[in-house]
């Protein structure tokens, strides 16, 4: 029976992970091949997802080791498993989104000596923006008929809702206030700032390649070994039975954590505080 249950938590823990794996590189797996079933697949809501992978994680650790410490985290694991897999796409993501950013930015500045204004310049980008800011840029062009256009770009600010986004539209907003006249050149250099924080932070991750590397060797080592022993060696793991042992095993396994979660943290990138959100609030307080 034990048997049974193993491999159908096998099965679904399997199932998961490919599901988790899919969604992350933005696949559908049952879409347009079984119809109605792969709706359903597609619609599964993220907290469902997550429960599965807890409870599949923490009963499978229980029947092979019957350590309600080990359950725990297990269980833990599977729950945050989706968001350490969407990590990478979340890069790739940003660094398109600041590429994005740079080429719309690109295009108003070429686009504003043919233009009849900077209203005109930014309708005629509307079909022509990058697909990460394609439907912000769409909305800034039908609320640039209908409110003021500094209203409209700080919207779009919000559509975006990145750093460097801000920045173009500060620019932009002060050219619609104040009428700056070198606004080609300071768009010029935006756009070359952002590529060039794009080239950063494509620098920093290959860089920490070696470090994310090494820590899933060392997890899949560690996992490998105790697995082995759970399944061949037993009595080796005897002493981690009791209540001494469990509480020792938590010990171990907080330790691993804590360094883990603090790896990941030092291989983040600190994203600056937005100011053109900022400004708008401090008015609304006023």
């Amino acid at each position: 029976m034990s048997t049974l249950v193993l491999a159908l938590l096998g099965g679904c823990a399997g199932l998961g992970a490919c599901l988790i794996l899919a969604g992350a590189a933005g696949r559908s797996v049952l879409a347009g091949r079984i119809g109605v079933a792969g709706r359903l697949v597609n619609g599964v809501d993220r907290l469902v997802l997550r429960w599965s992978l807890a409870l599949a994680a923490g009963l499978a650790a229980i029947s092979i080791s019957g350590w309600p410490v080990l359950a725990g985290v297990a269980a833990g694991v599977g729950w945050y498993s989706p968001t350490w897999l969407q990590r990478r796409g979340h890069h790739d993501e940003e660094l398109a989104l600041v590429e994005a950013i740079a080429t719309w930015t690109e295009q108003i500045r070429d686009t504003l000596a043919a233009a009849n204004g900077l209203e005109h310049a930014l309708g005629a980008t509307a079909t022509l923006a990058p697909a990460p800011i394609a439907a912000a840029v769409e909305r800034l062009a039908a609320r640039v008929d209908y409110e003021p256009l500094p209203d409209a770009l700080r919207r779009f600010a919000d559509d975006v809702d990145h750093p460097m986004a801000d920045f173009v539209v500060a620019a932009l907003v002060i050219a619609a206030e104040k009428e700056a006249r070198d606004l080609g050149a300071l768009l010029g250099h935006l756009a070359g700032s952002a590529r060039d924080e794009a080239r950063m932070r494509t620098r920093v991750w290959v860089g920490r390649a070696r470090s994310r590397s090494a820590v899933r060797i060392i997890v899949a080592v560690v996992v490998l070994f105790v697995v082995g022993l759970l399944l061949f060696n037993r009595p080796y793991l005897q002493p981690y039975d009791s209540p001494g042992g469990q509480l020792v095993l938590a010990v171990i396994l907080f330790s691993f954590g804590a360094s883990f979660v603090m790896m990941s943290r030092m291989g983040r990138i600190a994203m600056p505080q937005r100011f053109v959100a900022r400004r708008s609030v401090d008015g609304l307080a006023r």
